[in-house]
C-alpha cells in the first residue's frame, strides 16, 4: 500500500506534462495571431482612400459695368449717332456673373442714305466648382458653345470662322451676311475668353435708303477693336480694388449658365428685331 502512491504520483506527474505543452502551444499561436491582427488593422488604416484634388479658384470674382467697358470715343466711331451714347443694358439676374450691353444708331447722310450700325457686348462668368471643375476650365467649354452657336445663325449667308489674335487667350472671329428689312447686313462676331470670362460682341452695319452697304473689312476692324476693349476691361476692373472677393462656391456659375439657356431659347428672334432701326423692338442683351 505504502510503495503504491509514490508510483501513483508519478504517472500522474507524467501526465499532466502534455497538458501543459498544449497550453504553452495555444498560448504561443494566440500571440501570433493576436500580432497578424494587429498588422491588418495597422495596414487597413494607411490604405485609407485619399481626398480628392482642390480645383484651382477662379482667377475673376466679378464682372465690369458693360456700358463703361468700352471708350465713348470707339462707340462715337463705331456707332455714330447712337440713341443711347451710355448704352442700353441688357437684363441679368446676377450682374457679377453676366451682364451685357448695346447700342444701335442711325447715321443720316441726306441724298446719300442712311448708315444703320448696332453693336452688343456680353460678359459670361463662371466660378471654380468641386463638381464641375475650375472656372477655367468651365469658361472654355462655354466658348466652344458660343462660337458654335454663332455660326448657326438662321438665315446667315457665307458664315466664316477664324482665329483673332491679341484679344484674350483665345478668340474666334465669325463673319457673316444677313438680308433683313430688304437691306443687307454685314455682321462680325468676335468670342473671346480671358481666365474664367467668356466676352461675347457683336457688331454690324446696313445702308438705307440707297446709302451703300458697309464693307466687311470695316465692320471685322470694329468688331475687333471694340472685343480688345471689353477683354482689357475685366483685368483692368479686378485690379482697381472695386470687384469685391466673393469666393468660388459655384452658386454664380450655376446662375450664369440658367441666364446662358434663356438667351440660346432667345437666339433665333434676336437678329431680326434688334438690328434693324425699323424694328420698334428695345434691344435686347
Amino acid at each position: 500500500m505504502h510503495r503504491s502512491a509514490p508510483r501513483l504520483s508519478r504517472i500522474l506527474a507524467c501526465a499532466a506534462v502534455p497538458v501543459m505543452l498544449v497550453a504553452v502551444g495555444c498560448s504561443s499561436d494566440s500571440g501570433s495571431d493576436g500580432k497578424k491582427n494587429a498588422g491588418s488593422s495597422s495596414s487597413g488604416t494607411a490604405s485609407s482612400k485619399p481626398s480628392e484634388p482642390t480645383v484651382e479658384p477662379a482667377k475673376f470674382t466679378d464682372l465690369p459695368d458693360p456700358c463703361t467697358s468700352i471708350g465713348k470715343k470707339t462707340i462715337e466711331d463705331l456707332v455714330p449717332e447712337a440713341k443711347k451714347k451710355g448704352g442700353t443694358a441688357g437684363g441679368s439676374t446676377d450682374l457679377s456673373a453676366r451682364s451685357s450691353c448695346s447700342w444701335n444708331g442711325l447715321d443720316d447722310q441726306g441724298v446719300k442714305g442712311s448708315q444703320y450700325h448696332w453693336m452688343d457686348v456680353g460678359f459670361t462668368r463662371f466660378d471654380s466648382d468641386q463638381a464641375l471643375g475650375s472656372g477655367a476650365k468651365r469658361a472654355t467649354e462655354d466658348y466652344g458653345k458660343q462660337v458654335t452657336k454663332t455660326k448657326a445663325v438662321e438665315g446667315a449667308k457665307k458664315v466664316a470662322a477664324e482665329p483673332a489674335a491679341g484679344i484674350g487667350e483665345e478668340a474666334t472671329l465669325v463673319t457673316y451676311g444677313l438680308s433683313k428689312t430688304d437691306e443687307d447686313f454685314v455682321y462680325a462676331t468676335v468670342v473671346a475668353r480671358t481666365g474664367n470670362v467668356v466676352v461675347t460682341l457683336t457688331y454690324n452695319g446696313a445702308g438705307y435708303a440707297g446709302a451703300k452697304t458697309p464693307s466687311s473689312g470695316d465692320i471685322v476692324k470694329g468688331a475687333q477693336k471694340a472685343a480688345k476693349e471689353a477683354i482689357a476691361a475685366v483685368a483692368k476692373f479686378a485690379g482697381s480694388g472695386d470687384s469685391p472677393a466673393k469666393g468660388d462656391s459655384g452658386e454664380t456659375g450655376k446662375g450664369a449658365e440658367k441666364d446662358t439657356k434663356k438667351d440660346q431659347a432667345d437666339a433665333k428672334g434676336d437678329a431680326a428685331s434688334e438690328d434693324s432701326p425699323k424694328s420698334k423692338a428695345t434691344p435686347k442683351s
